[in-house]
């Protein structure tokens, strides 16, 4: 376990449901530690709050300076931020979760799961905020016809295919979503934070648009 850091801050977090003690894999000392002390009401439950933002932090600021080169230069004081945000959602999200910690693995590598998820996630956010995020749905047409010019002649049907079926078998939102996603890298929060919904959404929309796609695919094979 990492040792807490200095100065480490906790805003504050709602307690963690009463089940959160209901773990059935046996654990290691340490772990049984965790979630004894984070399931109690009080006293000692505040303190490993503390230690646990603290280990939640290193590990945020680690993720965060494992990704630096994607987003360019970034003041310190500015990636020591989202690293505490990191740490904080982080947090939350732990203390929401411990009652499905199961003890597949130790404690501290469980949280540091969602200290990863969400220093990635900013890192991601920051690396494109001020990009102009192009909902083109006709860039795909663009894509494959430059692709087909070099592209053999079986490649070349395949990718007129997917081009007529992106064509017609999806709706303007599912096209404009899929080609942002899948042919001009934007992640999927990022997509979801400029368009103002949920990453479940964009998921949701991506799903139905790749069934579709599949779906007109097959019955154009079958003809």
């Amino acid at each position: 376990m990492l040792t807490p850091g200095a100065g480490a801050t906790v805003g504050r977090v709602e307690p963690a449901p009463e089940s959160a003690t209901a773990v059935h894999l046996p654990l290691d000392a340490v772990s049984r530690a965790w979630v004894d002390d984070l399931a109690l009401p009080s006293g000692r439950r505040d303190e490993a709050t503390v230690r646990l933002h603290a280990y939640l932090l290193r590990v945020a600021r680690f993720e965060l300076g494992r990704r630096r080169a994607a987003f360019g230069s970034v003041p310190r004081g500015e990636l020591e931020d989202l690293a505490v945000q990191a740490a904080d959602d982080a947090l939350v999200a732990v203390l929401r979760k411990l009652s499905t910690y199961r003890g597949a693995s130790r404690f501290t590598t469980w949280a540091a799961k969602f200290a990863i998820l969400e220093a990635s996630v900013k890192a991601r956010r920051r690396a494109w905020e001020g990009r102009e995020i192009m909902f083109d749905p006709e860039a795909w047409d663009r894509f494959a016809g430059a692709a087909s010019a070099s592209a053999g002649l079986e490649r070349s049907e395949e990718l007129g295919a997917i081009r007529d079926g992106i064509a017609v078998a999806l709706t303007p939102h599912q096209r404009e979503i899929l080609v942002a996603a899948a042919l001009n890298d934007v992640p999927i929060d990022v997509l979801a934070d400029r368009l103002g919904t949920t990453r479940g959404a964009i998921y949701k929309t991506l799903h139905d648009a790749r069934r579709n796609l599949r779906a007109h695919l097959a019955r154009m094979e079958a003809v």
